[in-house]
């Protein structure tokens, strides 16, 4: 008989890995990083090519969070890109 995964089981969070944001469990990989590489045109088996320690259905799992709760992920990705915008402009202001 085949294994049942709950589904409910493969998206975690904790305040002490990730900032609290959503992540595959039993790993660091964040829903946003998924998220962000899907948004570049990658589909799910082209980032399971990058992280051959995921599961096609890890992938996906993250896929559905993100299109579930999109405004929050998106929300945090804005957040990632100001930082980074601000990082690159105090680089090039000494």
């Amino acid at each position: 008989m085949a294994t049942i995964t709950d589904i409910a089981t493969l998206i975690v969070r904790s305040l002490d890995t990730c900032g609290g944001r959503p992540r595959i469990a039993g790993t660091r990989i964040s829903v946003q990083q998924i998220a962000s590489l899907h948004k570049q045109g990658l589909s799910p088996t082209d980032i399971l090519k990058d992280y051959e320690h995921l599961t096609l259905a890890q992938i996906y799992a993250a896929l559905t969070y993100y299109y579930a709760n999109s405004a929050e992920i998106e929300a945090y990705l804005a957040q990632d890109m100001a930082e980074y915008d601000r990082l690159i402009a105090g680089h090039g202001a000494g």
